[in-house]
């Protein structure tokens, strides 16, 4: 990997916080990880950061902007409709995720109950997103 992968981490449960942060710890690679508690506070990171984030890790059921009405904001803007958004959720229902990819999702993966499935899911999905080529807006 030719540098550290910037991360935007929007969830609002704190205890997938943590999974994350522990998921990530426990592969030991480094990643720039931005968290973000729901779609409003993203949007105020993404308007402050220096450099956008290289990808988009999304929850859909979330407060004040859920998952679904930050992706249509996202993809409307000129600048931030370039980043790769991957919905990382617990709602399998077929209409989110035809709704989702009909806006312009990178990917839609269930968060498995198992954590380590979640490890094995996010290792595979953090690899990905390493070698990748990503455009930077």
């Amino acid at each position: 990997m030719s540098h550290k992968l910037s991360i935007l981490f929007i969830e609002d449960d704190v205890v997938e916080t943590m999974k994350m942060n522990r998921t990530v710890n426990k592969l030991q690679t480094s990643y720039n990880i931005q968290e973000a508690k729901n779609g409003e506070e993203a949007l105020r990171i993404l308007k402050l950061m220096g450099q956008l984030p290289d990808i988009i890790l999304l929850d859909l059921n979330m407060p004040k902007i859920n998952g679904i009405e930050f992706l249509k904001i996202l993809k409307n803007d000129e600048t931030l409709k370039y980043i790769p958004t991957i919905i990382l959720t617990t709602s399998n229902n077929r209409k989110d995720v035809l709704e989702c990819y009909k806006i312009g999702i990178a990917g839609y993966v269930l968060k498995p109950l198992k954590y380590e499935d979640y490890v094995s899911k996010l290792e595979k999905i953090l690899a990905y997103w390493s070698i990748n080529e990503l455009i930077k807006a």
